[in-house]
Formats: structure tokens, sequence, C-alpha cells
């Protein structure tokens, strides 16, 4: 089981990307977690090159495509989602292999209402599945705990690990027959 992890913010110490790097870190045997680290090298969206993207894009749509489901995590800046997050979704609105896919957000500060329903509608806009199950909040935001003290947290591994296999099953009910293989049944 394949997995693309998002993360909606550029800071070198951002809590949502190293929310998202602990959870490949706690993914449980099977589940292969891929953080995708070229956000910042996405262009801005222009419908104009929807039919020729740029060689980031081009990587992100492969990425997208090869993953079972998406787990995203992304900061709330003036009530709303981060221009990343959305710049990356707008590159992602007309390619089919989004649509359908299972989809869990991960929401590091649970005060970030506003950007998390946002999002949320964003994605079911795009006729993503979200998976309420593997949608968490947890309470990062001064906290002081860095991608190791988040692994070794159990307030916040065990949430994290829970909604993996949340997102792995959905995404599990939703290959075909043959290809369903998946440990957490």
């Amino acid at each position: 089981m394949k997995l693309l992890a998002l993360s909606g913010s550029l800071r070198a110490a951002s809590i949502n990307s190293a929310l998202l790097r602990a959870a490949a870190r706690l993914a449980p045997s099977g589940i292969e977690v891929e953080v995708f680290g070229a956000m910042g090298e996405l262009s801005l969206f222009n419908p104009d090159r929807e039919s020729d993207p740029p060689l980031p894009v081009v990587r992100l749509r492969r990425a997208v495509d090869a993953a079972d489901a998406l787990l995203i995590a992304s900061p709330e800046y003036a009530h709303g989602v981060s221009g990343v997050m959305k710049n990356a979704l707008d590159w992602l609105v007309s390619f089919a292999p989004f649509a359908g896919k299972p989809v869990a957000v991960i929401n590091a500060s649970p005060r970030a209402a506003h950007a998390d329903t946002a999002l949320k509608e964003t994605l079911r806009t795009m006729s993503a599945v979200l998976v309420d199950e593997a949608c968490v909040a947890i309470p990062l935001l001064g906290a002081g705990l860095d991608e190791q003290g988040m692994v070794d947290a159990e307030a916040v591994a065990a949430p994290i690990q829970r909604a993996l296999e949340a997102l792995c099953r959905e995404a599990a009910r939703r290959r075909p027959l043959d290809d369903a293989t998946f440990p957490l049944g």
C-alpha cells in the first residue's frame, strides 16, 4: 500500500511537514508513506499549461497516480488554506487519477478550523474521497515536539497510526479484487 503525503508548508521547521515525516516512520508494515518533497518547485497554476505542465507538476501527478491514497497536512494562513497547498491542488483539479482517490487530512493545530474546513471542501469538490475516520486533529502547536518527539509521544503516534490504518482500509476497499493485498484487513 502506497500513500503520498503532501505538506502545505515550505518552512524548514514546519510542524505539518514533521508530522507527515513522523507518519512515514510510524506506518505499519506493508504501508509506505512517501512525503512529496517538491511542493516548493511547483510553478503557479496556469490553465494554459495543463496540457504541457512543467516538470515538477508532472512529478506531482505521477506520484499521485502511483499512490493508493493521499495524506495531507497544511497550516492555516489568514483563515485559509496555504497558497502552497491550494496551488498543488489546482494543478490536480483536472487530473483524472485524482478523482476518487482516498484522502486523509491531518490537522496539526485544531484551532485552524477555517483552513481545515476549506481544504476538505476543496477536496470534496475535486471528487476526492475524504476518509472521515482517517481525518484527525492533533494539537501540536506549542507542544515543542520535533519529528522524533512525535514518533515517541503516544498521544501523537497512536492517532496517526489509526488514521493510516483507516486510510489504507478505504484504499484497499477501492482496489480491484486482483490487486487487494493489504495486511490490516
